[in-house]
């Protein structure tokens, strides 16, 4: 009795969206890996072409892309490449989307209201992807809408790392949650640093984005250095007036951490006021040149990405790399 046997090598392929490709370079010089080479267009109607210029076939496909302005260009981007793939025969695909498109809209708040963290969950699984990545989903819940494996990753560890060695001196240091949803993730940076944890009560008009009315502080920032961590600053107003209203309870000085940085508008102006020290950040999305300003730091988050895509290449556990920090 004969048998025909073929050794068959598992090949790990990165593949990169036009939204943020300096992103997926620096995840594979960390991988020791090169981006694939793609031809990607945008025709004079608007439809996106793509097509790969090597073969896929059996490959275990990694498609990084970063969602911003225009958000549903870059979405409609990555899922065209996720069915191309799974026409070339991929063997697995895992969407890495470092910042989860439409992340907020991940319930009902008032009726008549989509869903739409749920939708963009659906778009990925209707073309193709048996798997998604992203770090510091607006809302764990949003893991429950792909009907798949979700690699929830997180950026404290990147950010503890800096801040151990920038307060490693001071002994007034006290972490802040902007408000009761990012009570849980402020805890563990209590723990992690051994500083006392403040949080900010904040109430908002329904009806009206982007905008807070008040602020009720629990917890004692008199004379205190305040680190607020939060996962996105888009308009930067909320964080701003929080910062303010920390300011106001005699507080000594006011840094900023947070994971992605939208930076819409006029943020970078708002963000630079004078009642705040620093703002750190990752680059979960791209912070170009009229986005920056002098009180701001920007993290590499592609050491994270990388060590988590390898993990998910050689099956290892990705749970593993956040115990004890998230």
């Amino acid at each position: 009795m004969s048998a025909i046997e073929k050794a068959t090598q598992k090949k790990l392929v990165l593949i990169s969206g036009r939204a943020y490709p300096e992103l997926a370079e620096n995840v594979g010089k960390e991988l020791g890996a090169e981006v694939l080479s793609t031809d990607t267009r945008t025709f004079a109607s608007g439809e996106i072409y793509t097509r790969f210029n090597e073969s896929v076939r059996g490959a275990d496909a990694f498609v990084i892309q970063s969602h911003l302005d225009p958000i549903n260009e870059s979405l409609m981007e990555q899922l065209i490449m996720v069915d191309a793939l799974k026409r070339a025969s991929a063997k697995r695909i895992t969407v890495v989307a470092p910042f989860y498109p439409y992340s907020r809209q991940d319930k009902k708040g008032r009726g008549r209201e989509p869903i739409s963290a749920r939708l963009v969950a659906d778009l990925f699984k209707a073309a193709g992807a048996h798997r998604i990545m992203s770090v510091d989903l607006h809302a764990s819940q949003i893991q429950g809408f792909f009907d798949g494996p979700v690699d929830h990753l997180f950026a404290m560890p990147v950010l503890l790392e800096h801040f151990r060695q920038s307060f490693k001196d001071r002994d007034d240091l006290t972490i802040v949650s902007p408000d009761m949803g990012r009570v849980r993730v402020a805890d563990v940076w209590s723990d992690q640093l051994g500083a006392p944890l403040a949080i900010i009560h904040k109430r908002r008009d329904p009806k009206v984005a982007n905008q807070v009315s008040v602020h009720e502080i629990v917890g004692d920032v008199k004379d205190r250095w305040c680190l607020m961590v939060d996962d996105m600053i888009d308009t930067g107003g909320t964080i701003a007036k929080a910062a303010e209203a920390l300011v106001k309870n005699g507080a000594r000085g006011v840094t900023i951490a947070a994971t992605h940085p939208i930076f819409s508008g006029k943020a970078p102006e708002v963000l630079n006021a004078p009642h705040i020290d620093q703002v750190v950040v990752t680059d979960t999305v791209p912070v170009n040149a009229e986005k920056r300003f002098d009180k701001l730091t920007v993290l590499s988050i592609a050491p994270l990405l990388a060590k988590a895509i390898r993990e998910v290449f050689e099956d290892g556990s990705v749970t593993s790399m956040f115990e004890g920090a998230a």
